[in-house]
């Protein structure tokens, strides 16, 4: 399944040297998750890559999946190797955090491309729907973008409601 991220949050169409592509699979133990994204060049954490609290304060992209039960987990991949992962039981309860994830990067020409795989066990139990996002900028610069746009007088990622299915599996 390919995930075009190709709106701001609100619906606004994204020019073409903004959108963000997600290719999903799956493989015997892991959903595979592979992107290519422009590169906007904001800074990186201040740590190691490897988890990474707080990633969506940076240039990220995000797959959000959620479960017929309501719980969803979310995974945020950065240029720089950093990521995040996130177990929620309903819209921002969180749960746990930090898993560890399968993660390659690479930048090049002012683009990057990650394959990430996530455990099965670290999604909720299917049938699964998604919506996936990028985040970059810094200040009033700052841009959220998404696959299906959202309602709502500000960016808000966390509702499940509107993800679409996701195909497989």
């Amino acid at each position: 399944m390919r995930l075009l991220v190709a709106h701001t949050w609100d619906g606004v169409a994204a020019p073409a040297d903004e959108q963000v592509t997600l290719a999903l699979s799956w493989d015997d133990d892991a959903l595979c998750i592979d992107v290519s994204a422009p590169l906007h060049g904001d800074p990186p954490p201040a740590v190691p890559p490897g988890p990474t609290p707080g990633l969506w304060e940076h240039e990220v992209v995000e797959l959000f999946a959620v479960g017929q039960d309501g719980r969803y987990t979310e995974v945020e991949l950065g240029p720089y190797g950093h990521h995040l992962v996130l177990r929620l039981d309903g819209v921002r309860q969180l749960r746990d955090q930090l898993h560890p994830l399968e993660l390659a990067v690479e930048r090049r020409d002012g683009r990057w491309s990650a394959r990430a795989r996530l455990a099965i066990p670290l999604l909720p139990p299917g049938p699964l729907r998604v919506n996936a996002y990028a985040i970059h900028g810094e200040g009033a610069q700052r841009r959220y973008l998404c696959h299906t746009p959202l309602p709502g007088p500000r960016p808000d990622f966390h509702q499940p409601d509107r993800f679409t299915a996701l195909l497989g599996r």
